[in-house]
């Protein structure tokens, strides 16, 4: 198995239909030990729903103190973290001119600021280790601008993530920690709601794993499990982008 007796954390990933619950099937699937946090709304305890020996955590990426707690929790069940999929985000359907001061704050602090404090939670662990993974959601958006569903925000939102990934990647390869983003095209799944109108709302608990939403989320779920296992090399800082052809190519944050 390409993770196993890993330990994983993913954020955002309580929802049957999105793509932090289909990378958390398919991690432990590979043999890691998956911890979920999510907002108590969202019902992390949906690990449970991987076997018995996974963790759910209710844990807000937007507030410090509960990404230290859900990061010490993971640390007290299983004794290390090897692997953070910082999943979390939401969405707006918002033109430039209409996106106020608290649509950009909320949009920021989940995508953005979520990351980077779920992130610091989590290397400590990483370096006294000498290894571990970091892979954070961005997308295509914040390469070419404006998609369907988010509005510049979020585009800004998601670019801030591959900055952010790329500083981190060169500030902790002397740990042996390789750092990540996944720029998504637009897929089909849910994505968890966040008080205030305006946000896409989560797919109802009723749809089956199994719905087209959710197997669109497992066939996106590859790279964050490829890129978690210890195959990729720790010199290898990429995103991952969908090409003119459709496949994906990679390219070196190193350059």
């Amino acid at each position: 198995m390409l993770l196993k007796d890993r330990v994983a954390i993913v954020t955002g990933g309580a929802g049957f239909n999105g793509l932090g619950f289909a990378t958390a099937r398919m991690l432990a699937a590979h043999g890691a030990n998956v911890v979920i946090t999510d907002l108590a709304a969202a019902n992390p305890a949906a690990a449970a729903e991987l076997g018995a020996q996974h963790l759910g955590l209710v844990a807000d990426v937007t507030n410090a103190e509960q990404c230290q707690a859900a990061a010490a929790a993971a640390l007290a069940h299983y004794g290390r973290i090897d692997i953070l999929f910082n999943n979390a985000g939401i969405t707006q359907a918002r033109k430039t001119l209409d996106i106020s001061p608290s649509d950009y704050d909320a949009v920021l602090d989940v995508s953005l600021r979520g990351t980077l404090l779920m992130s610091q939670a989590v290397l400590p662990a990483m370096q006294r280790q000498q290894g571990g993974s970091i892979i954070s959601t961005s997308s295509v958006s914040a390469q070419r601008g404006g998609g369907i569903l988010g509005g510049p925000h979020y585009s800004a939102a998601k670019a801030g993530v591959l900055g952010l990934t790329r500083a981190m990647a060169r500030e902790f390869g002397p740990d042996n920690i390789r750092v990540n983003a996944t720029p998504y095209p637009r897929a089909p799944t849910c994505m968890q709601p966040r008080p205030g109108p305006g946000h896409v709302t989560a797919a109802p608990s009723a749809w089956h794993a199994t719905s087209p939403v959710s197997a669109a989320a497992s066939a996106a779920s590859w790279p964050v499990s490829s890129t978690a296992s210890d195959g990729w090399t720790t010199t290898i800082r990429v995103a991952i982008t969908e090409s003119g052809s459709g496949q994906a190519s990679r390219h070196n944050f190193e350059s």
